[in-house]
């Protein structure tokens, strides 16, 4: 009787049998076999999905037009300037701009404004007062009332929601402190230039602070 098999030494390398080194390979089933993509970006009512791959404004409303952003501004500040000031007139008005001894307003008054110790008291007031309603109505639903007039909200840059309490009160304190305690004119006129120059978010300081932007309702049910 013949014995076929080998009596010593490897396996020929034409053995089926031969186990040739290779990568492994995931189970069938695995959930390695194929991942799925991300989900798309769904903002639901005011967003609080997933983000948008790699534009975070995917599936947002178009951004907010900076002119619409500067007029709600002015509507928020008349809102609360106007009865704020008739509430301090028994007290000598709440904001009044020192000048020099020559009655002659400094050239540095037009980017800075100095105040005596009775309306630095209602600068202080009004501080308090502008950033508790930025705050309140940006975390409740995104928009103050100039906001909702004109159809704007703001929105979480990464996924479309309202903004939390956090970022609403640091947003607030980026745009109110230095507006109303040293340089108004220059600090309105930054954010201002950069609503229509910041890319590719038109984000104003506030903005980036808070890591927000402004915008459109998009005709969205926002009762």
């Amino acid at each position: 009787m013949s014995n076929d098999q080998p009596t010593s030494g490897q396996p020929p390398e034409d053995d089926p049998f031969l186990k040739k080194p290779h990568e492994p390979q995931p189970p069938s089933g695995s959930p390695y076999d194929s991942a799925p993509p991300p989900p798309p970006y769904d903002p639901g009512p005011y967003g609080g999905g997933q983000y948008g791959g790699a534009d975070p404004l995917a599936g947002m409303p178009p951004l907010a037009e900076p002119g619409k952003r500067v007029l709600a501004r002015l509507i928020d500040f008349l809102i609360i300037s106007i009865p704020l000031y008739l509430i301090s007139l028994p007290w000598g008005g709440a904001v009044e701009v020192s000048n020099d001894n020559n009655g002659n307003d400094d050239v540095g008054d037009i980017f800075a404004q100095t105040y005596s110790g009775h309306q630095l008291i209602w600068s202080l007031i009004g501080l308090v007062i502008y950033v508790g309603y930025d705050t309140y109505f940006t975390h409740k639903d995104g928009r103050t009332l100039g906001k909702r007039l004109l159809k704007l909200r703001v929105a979480m840059l990464n996924d479309g929601s309202v903004p939390d309490t956090g970022s609403s009160f640091l947003r607030a304190v980026v745009l109110w402190l230095p507006a109303l305690l040293c340089c108004p004119c220059l600090w309105w006129l930054i954010n201002i230039v950069l609503m229509f120059t910041d890319k590719p978010y038109r984000q104003a300081l506030q903005d980036k602070a808070g890591k927000t932007v402004v915008v459109t309702t998009d005709g969205r049910n926002t009762a």
